[in-house]
């Protein structure tokens, strides 16, 4: 298993369902826009191996959806033209194609079957042989606006893990001695995380040990929130500590085969009126497949004649079985059978995510499938004036790429998406999916009219390329930005696509200014940080432009659109939610978590090869009198070494004594001070509750962490001091042998609590000097910057060593390494899935966004869980509306105050903002510096409203505004004022 190519999909499925995957054979029938969408997920989640079968050659219609395929492909079987660019995409997978017919000795031979939008003759012949074979079989189309997905696992599938959550753990306060048993858990009864009939296991229990190694068992949670168990008459009396754990349970499913499905659909939804819709879609589907069979085509773009036949034929159908059938929506079939003959991109990103997502589930067992169909429809696109829906005229095929697309929407609304102008921040996962999006429906491909700005200033890593479908192993190391837009042009050359490695935040106003977003229509957020979005969604507010914005965490993923004066604008977290840093004795002395751990252990990091090399190295330039804090950081770095290292074996030799300090010497130090036995002056046991008696560690090479502890630091002191490290781990465990134990190696300069930096005496504070007067002849040392991005630089495994062993000395269990590593490296688990499906939901809310004004209601955030079918679709708040006695605004207004010449005074701008708006302004501010106050003396306010505002703005700032810049923007406090008014911004016009 490549782990550094796949290591953010590993945090979504783990290493068993990734090597499941890896060996899984799946064969794909259909290569159009949805089928291409299927085949890119899974050959860059990494399936054993893909079986392409699509004999029909390419036509002109198929190149609005799929990215395979390009006009050279015209007239070439749509496999056969997109087998060499799905292989590109990852080497590890093989992909063949079959191009004979389907058979049943054929289909024996893949776990999984996947049907793209194929006639209803070969889903029925291929899924009733599947479900004979026990093969699992999926379904999916999309016609226009509309897509649906159907699932078939067979009758006993078994999901061994339903959930993408972690096993919940909870702390042990006491556990009482009974039938039954009572586990009373630390922390909020209220917060408790178990419910009735769950199974858990206990870890790390002292004195009633046998729970240590009992069956899982079911609990009942009581009103206080503690546990009821089984029997502990006759266990040892409980002591301390100890975890309870949950074990996720497996789930059966029952799948039905299509030919039954089809009469009794089960659809993922989330109220009545869905359910309603849902069945109405199938039906529409039905009939659809009804028209295709009785004429050998589908019904022709807008046709009305065409669309009455198919109304005609789903109300002929035989009804649904179960529950009685509500009446059919004839204006909805109608529109579905008039919008029906198009393939639209955003439509086969959308379901071709969801159905890849489900094949992962068939392989790996992991995430609850469908409940067998879904259904998904965004017929809210269409203009919502009838006089501007298309006609047949307008949506005739043209012989160009865009003539799925057009199928829809009419060429008026194509050339318009030609005109526009949009600006892409960022360039990973979802910014490589959008410029797929782009590319295919034509946006901005007028030159002289149109263009697309990428802006993005990172560099691609191997990590990126399974989920960056526009990059590949030789791009490593470029610019995203630069290789992205060039890929995008070679899917469609017509596209006016720029890049800029800037990013876009304060820094680069001059570039992203006014007269830049000037000629912007709209705004593209790809970022993967909440400071940056909510940049970028400032700019948008500040220059009127819409912004489309989505984001992705596992399979969970939103897309959200903004559009000025008709949604709220966005309202994202100020930063990604995090847990409050624990007190700093905690971390030191009585840990109880694996975050206490873990903050301990970058807190080591940081003070032994950042903060001690500066402090030398500031010491070496000043010979400055060294402060507390400086000392207790050097008795650190110094350990048992008096002289500078000069080779390996010396940055090994400190690697070993810190070890011997941290996780046995300064334990025993404690434990000399709090015995295990220490009672407190109320009568209870000081190490009781969540204070965990720590416990001294013994080295032994032989240990994994203990050994990579040695490994890591040894590396890390040596990068510091300038000299060349080790990897080879062999040498290593050989020059281990050949060191002294780690008690005899020599004695800390400060043994561990013998002195603390109070306590330094004359003779202590006089050797320290004498040691850095000699450590400062050599060359300065070189401070270690963390870095998480870097598997190489033994930074991260440092602190997972040091997060494990410092677990080990206070009992806190279960240490999971992966998690630690998520934590530290601030990973975002990321699967290519959800990415895909985001983007194209993105591509639906920019068909709206450029079609022209419409109303709030058609406009649509969305929000998923695929690991859970979890899929809900909202209309966007409207902006709240504010009042400060006469003046009304929302969020996306502001106070203009023209330009005038000669430029005015602080004092006429007052004065100006008084007689047009009323406000009384008492405190002026341009970004964080204080251009005015009502509160200073007259002396000093007199000076500055004499000023012109420019001057003033230079003379506070030390910047002028640039040549190119046509607003200040300030921000006002004004007379009368409540805690909650937040006034518009001021735009000063220059």
């Amino acid at each position: 298993m490549d782990e550094e190519l796949y290591s953010r999909q590993l945090y979504v499925l783990g290493l068993p369902a990734m090597q499941r995957i890896k060996a899984a054979k799946v064969l794909l029938c259909g290569l159009r826009g949805l089928g291409a969408e299927v085949a890119k997920n899974l050959v860059l989640m990494g399936v054993g191996s893909l079986t392409l079968h699509d004999p029909h050659p390419t036509c002109w219609a198929d190149l609005a959806a799929q990215f395979f395929l390009s006009e050279e492909s015209l007239g070439r079987s749509r496999a056969e033209a997109s087998q060499a660019l799905l292989a590109r995409l990852n080497e590890a997978v093989q992909i063949s194609i079959h191009t004979g017919d389907i058979t049943e000795d054929l289909l024996r031979g893949f776990q999984v079957v996947v049907l793209t939008d194929s006639k209803l003759e070969e889903q029925l012949k291929v899924g009733t042989l599947c479900h004979k074979c026990g093969v699992y079989f999926l379904m999916a189309e999309t016609r226009g606006l509309l897509g649906r997905l159907f699932c078939d696992f067979g009758e006993g599938f078994t999901v061994e893990d339903p959930t993408e959550a972690e096993p919940v753990t909870a702390a042990i306060q006491d556990i009482s001695q009974g039938s039954p048993g009572i586990v009373t858990l630390r922390g909020d009864a209220k917060s408790q995380p178990f419910y009735d009939g769950d199974l858990v296991v206990f870890s790390g229990v002292e004195g009633m040990v046998e729970l240590n190694c009992h069956s899982p068992q079911p609990v009942r949670v009581q009103k206080d929130g503690s546990l009821v168990i089984g029997d502990t008459t006759t266990f040892s009396r409980y002591l301390r500590g100890g975890v309870v754990t949950e074990v996720k349970r497996p789930k059966s499913v029952r799948h039905e085969p299509l030919h039954t499905a089809l009469l009794q659909p089960r659809v993922v939804a989330q109220n009545t009126q869905e359910v309603q819709r849902a069945h109405c879609l199938h039906q529409a589907f039905r009939a659809l497949h009804k028209f295709q069979q009785l004429h050998g085509r589908l019904p022709k773009p807008w046709d009305p004649v065409d669309a009455e036949i198919v109304v005609v034929l789903a109300q002929d159908l035989e009804p649904l079985k179960g529950p009685k059938e509500e009446s059919l929506d004839k204006a909805l079939l109608r529109t579905i059978a008039l919008s029906s003959a198009g393939s639209l991109s955003p439509m086969a990103a959308i379901v071709g995510g969801v159905a890849a997502q489900e094949v992962l589930k068939a392989i790996s067992r992991k995430f609850m499938p469908l409940d067998q169909w879904l259904y998904f429809d965004a017929l809210e696109c269409l203009p919502e004036d009838e006089k501007l829906l298309p006609n047949p005229e307008d949506c005739h095929p043209r012989n160009c790429r865009y003539d799925g697309q057009i199928a829809v929407f009419g060429t008026g609304f194509q050339e318009k998406l030609s005109y526009q102008n949009y600006l892409l921040v960022g360039a990973g996962a979802i910014g490589c999916e959008m410029l797929k999006v782009f590319a295919l429906v034509g946006l901005g491909v007028r030159a002289n009219g149109g263009s697309l700005t990428v802006a993005d200033m990172d560099h691609i890593e191997r990590s990126n390329l399974s989920r960056q479908f526009l990059f590949r192993p030789q791009d490593i190391g470029r610019p995203k930005a630069e290789v992205a837009a060039a890929a995008a042009r070679r899917l469609n050359p017509d596209l006016q696509v720029t890049s800029c490695n800037s990013p876009l935040d304060p820094t680069t106003e001059d570039t992203y200014g006014d007269g830049f977003f000037s000629r912007v229509d709209g705004v593209v957020a790809a970022l993967d940080s909440f400071q940056a979005r909510h940049y970028v969604a400032a700019r948008c507010c500040h220059y009127l432009k819409p912004l489309l914005e989505a984001g992705t965490q596992g399979t969970r993923g939103s897309a959200s659109v903004f559009v000025p004066h008709v949604t709220d604008a966005y309202r994202g977290p100020a930063s990604a939610s995090e847990d409050a840093s624990a007190p700093v004795c905690t971390l030191r002395h009585v840990p109880s978590t694996v975050e206490h751990g873990l903050q301990w252990a970058r807190n080591e990091f940081e003070g032994l090869f950042r903060l001690s090399a500066e402090t030398v190295n500031c010491y070496q330039q000043t010979r400055s009198s060294l402060s507390d804090r400086d000392r207790t950081l050097l008795q650190q770095v110094l350990g048992v070494r008096r002289t500078r290292p000069r080779a390996w074996r010396d940055c090994v030799v400190w690697a070993l004594g810190h070890w011997q300090l941290c996780f046995h010497d300064s334990i025993l130090e404690q434990l000399r001070r709090f015995p295990s036995d220490k009672v407190l002056d109320d009568g209870t046991l000081f190490w009781s509750g969540s204070k965990k008696c720590p416990r001294p560690l013994r080295f032994d090479p032989n240990q994994d962490m203990h050994f990579l502890y040695v490994l890591a630091a040894a590396n890390l002191y040596a990068w510091m001091h300038g000299l060349r490290g080790s990897r080879n781990q062999d040498a290593l465990r050989e020059l281990l042998k050949l060191l002294p134990e780690p008690g005899s190696v020599g004695q800390n300069l400060f043994s561990a609590g013998a002195f603390t930096p109070s306590e330094f005496g004359q003779e202590q504070l006089k050797e320290l000097q004498g040691i850095l007067e000699d450590w400062s002849k050599g060359p300065p040392l070189k401070p270690v910057l963390f870095g998480k991005d870097d598997d190489s630089n033994f930074h991260v495994d440092f602190v997972v060593a040091a997060t494990d062993l410092r677990c080990q000395n206070y009992g806190i269990l279960p240490v999971n390494h992966a998690r630690i590593r998520q934590i530290v490296g601030r990973i975002i688990p990321a699967i290519v899935t959800s990415t895909a499906v985001v983007a194209g939901l993105l591509g639906l809310e920019l068909y709206k966004v450029a079609s022209g004004p419409r109303s709030r209601g058609t406009f649509r955030h969305t929000y998923l869980h695929l690991a859970e079918n979890h899929f809900v679709r909202s209309v966007p708040s409207a902006p709240a509306i504010q009042w400060f006695h006469h003046l009304k605004w929302t969020c996306w207004d502001c106070l203009k105050v023209p330009a005038v010449q000669p430029e005015r005074t602080l004092d006429s701008l007052l004065a100006h903002i008084q007689e047009e708006h009323g406000l009384k302004v008492t405190m002026l501010l341009h970004g964080p510096a204080l251009l005015y106050s009502s509160g200073w003396s007259l002396e000093k306010r007199t000076e500055r409203l004499s000023l012109r505002v420019t001057e003033l703005v230079e003379q506070v700032t030390g910047r002028k505004p640039g040549p190119r810049q046509r607003v200040l923007v300030l921000e006002l406090s004004c007379e009368g004022e409540d805690d909650e008014t937040a006034f518009p911004p001021l735009h000063y016009e220059l």
